[in-house]
Order: structure tokens, then C-alpha cells, then sequence
């Protein structure tokens, strides 16, 4: 091909209906905390709208029509930038959105491999990784998961990975133990560890075992509350606002984060104290959050896309974790509550949004 087409599978990231469910629901939000949360989505949607401006102005672009968030799509291009190529200057890349429908991306990518493209870069979790694999065996293969890409048949081995799929993990089932560590300090009065976990997600199993390895450290059980939609995430975290000393794990899930500003929204109603695994959560309203960097995970894709090009094989190269960990206290959440966080914590944040 006189020029090399990239592929960027991304789903749909729902931010004009997370907008309505915080400005709608009745929460116990102060005044000044939901316009701040507001004001902060407002932003995220200017983002989105300068972005597909610029997309829809570039010839060599072609989409399906989807909001992906612009910080997201610069780091995947640093990355490539690293490695010495621009798009635009030598290097095409094709946009395909599955609008954060599952079943639509072995259409999209079975369309990607009769067009012969250079590299599939899937950078928006494991059901698009998973469907690429799925979908040629010739056709080198770039993933961003948060689970175990052994675990989950991405790679046989994280080390050598052979065939033609490489990628990046998040790391963000592995970090649990942290994040139920930062829990109890954060809540050392709780009386029941709860971990939020959606049972249709492909790396379910390995999350619940992942909690119930982390367990001991706390003495005890952590247990575990299934949803897997909107009527589901209200009444699981409702029935937990019922019983004392109930503080809440929210774990890696594509549904989860697509519906984030709902479980912000309902974890403050109900006074519940929480810990997510992504930045996302804080900055719309969320307790904590511990986690990867993940525009260093995105722009890690980047570089390894840039790799391929060069003519490594993915085979030769091991799957990368990221190198930035990020943990964000949001000041505004706690005293909204009446919650008081440790000094300690407040120390080791990364970020304190006040």
C-alpha cells in the first residue's frame, strides 16, 4: 500500500447522558459540587466537539460517527510521534466506532482485513481486542486491556507473546489489592467490604478471584454485588446504603465506566465511600480513585503501533505495563460528605481535586 492504513477500534464514551443523569437524579450533592461537577463535563464535551471539528475536516479520515475523548486520541499520536510518525505526513489511519455496540465490531473489523490495513491498534478494552484476534491471524494486532491478557487468550504469554498480537495492560484488575488497601485506610471504621462487579464482562471470573485473593488482608470477606444495567447499579448500591459501615469497590468494567457519573451520582446519595480504578471517576464527582496513567498506557499503544510499523514483529515483543500510576482524591466529594480524609492518603495523592 503506497500508504500504511491504521485501525483505531473505539466504543461509544457516553458523555452527553452522564450529563443528564447528574444534573437530573436527585442526589445529596451540594449546590456548588454539582455545578462544579457539571461545568467539568461541559468541558469534556467542548473537547469532544473540537475534535470531531478536526476530524471532519481531514480527508484521510474515515469514521462511523462516535465522541472519543481528545486527550485520549493525542496520546495514541504522541506515541506514534515518538517513533516518527504524523499522521497526515506518513501515516493514514482509518477510525472505526462501534458506538459501544459489542456485536459490531466483527463487521467493522472483518471490513479492516479485506482492506488489507498494516496494524489493528484496538485501544478501548478487551471486547475489541478479543474481537481482532478473532478476526485474522496474519494482520499485526495492537490491544490496550485493563485484565490479564493470558488469562483472558489475548497473548500465551505476557513475555513472548508470539503469533501476531501484542499490546499493553492496564494493570487495572491486578491493582485490586491496592485499591482495597487504600479502602481501609481510607475507612478503617467499615464493617463490610463490597466489590461492584458486572457479571457479563468477559474478565469477570478473573476480578472476583482477584477480590478473594485480596480478602485476607483485611481480616475480611469482601463481598461481592453483581449489575450489569442502570436499573441493576440503583438498586445494588441502594441496598448497600441500607446497612451500616458498607464501603464500596467499583472494579474494571467497560460498562461501569460508560455509566460512571450514574455511579458517582448514587455512591454520594447514599453516602457510600468508594474507590474507583480511573481518574474518569474523580474528576465527575468520585471519592478516589487509584489507577494507571492511562494516557501513558494509550500513548505506550502509540509507540508499539509506531514499532510495527518499522517492521518489528509482534511476536518479539513483550506486552507492555504501564509506567504511571496516578492516585486522585477529590476534596470537593469529602467535604460534600462530611468525610474526612486521612492526612496520609491525602500525602501519596497525585492529584487533589478542591
Amino acid at each position: 500500500m503506497a500508504t500504511a492504513a491504521r485501525q483505531f477500534v473505539a466504543g461509544h464514551v457516553q458523555v452527553r447522558s452522564q450529563r443528564l443523569a447528574l444534573r437530573t437524579a436527585p442526589v445529596g450533592l451540594a449546590a456548588s459540587q454539582v455545578a462544579r461537577l457539571t461545568n467539568d463535563l461541559d468541558l469534556h464535551l467542548a473537547a469532544l466537539d473540537a475534535q470531531r471539528h478536526s476530524l471532519a475536516r481531514d480527508p484521510s479520515v474515515r469514521r462511523l460517527g462516535s465522541d472519543v475523548f481528545a486527550g485520549r486520541l493525542r496520546a495514541f499520536h504522541q506515541g506514534l510521534s515518538e517513533t516518527g510518525y504524523v499522521e497526515g505526513k506518513n501515516v493514514a489511519i482509518e477510525y472505526r466506532w462501534a458506538e459501544n455496540q459489542h456485536d459490531r465490531f466483527p463487521a467493522l473489523l472483518a471490513d479492516l482485513v479485506r482492506r488489507e490495513v498494516t496494524v489493528i491498534v484496538a485501544v478501548t478494552g478487551t471486547p475489541p481486542a478479543l474481537a481482532a484476534k478473532a478476526a485474522t491471524t496474519t494482520i499485526p494486532i495492537v490491544f490496550v486491556t485493563g485484565g490479564d491478557p493470558v488469562a483472558l487468550g489475548l497473548v500465551p504469554s505476557l513475555s513472548r507473546p508470539g503469533g501476531n498480537v501484542t499490546g499493553v495492560t492496564i494493570l487495572g484488575v491486578e491493582l485490586t489489592a491496592k485499591r482495597l488497601s487504600l479502602l481501609r485506610e481510607l475507612t478503617p471504621q467499615a464493617t463490610r467490604f463490597v466489590a461492584l462487579v458486572n457479571p457479563r464482562s468477559v474478565m469477570a471470573d478473573g476480578i472476583v478471584k482477584n477480590v478473594e485473593a485480596s480478602a485476607p488482608i483485611f481480616g475480611l470477606p469482601v463481598e461481592i454485588v453483581h449489575a450489569s444495567t442502570d436499573r441493576e447499579l440503583v438498586a445494588a448500591l441502594s441496598g448497600l446504603s441500607q446497612r451500616a459501615g458498607a464501603v464500596l469497590l467499583v472494579t474494571v468494567d467497560g460498562f461501569f465506566f460508560n455509566r460512571r457519573a450514574l455511579i458517582v451520582t448514587l455512591a454520594a446519595r447514599h453516602a457510600l465511600p468508594t474507590v474507583y480504578y480511573s481518574r474518569e471517576y474523580a474528576e465527575v464527582g468520585g471519592l478516589i480513585s487509584y489507577g494507571s496513567n492511562v494516557d501513558n498506557v494509550i500513548e505506550l499503544s502509540g509507540i508499539y503501533t509506531g514499532r510495527i510499523l518499522k517492521g518489528e514483529k509482534p511476536a518479539d515483543m513483550p506486552v507492555a505495563e504501564p509506567t504511571k500510576f496516578e492516585l486522585v482524591v477529590n476534596l470537593v466529594t469529602a467535604k460534600a460528605l462530611g468525610f474526612d480524609i486521612p492526612p496520609t492518603l491525602l500525602a501519596l495523592a497525585d492529584e487533589v481535586i478542591e
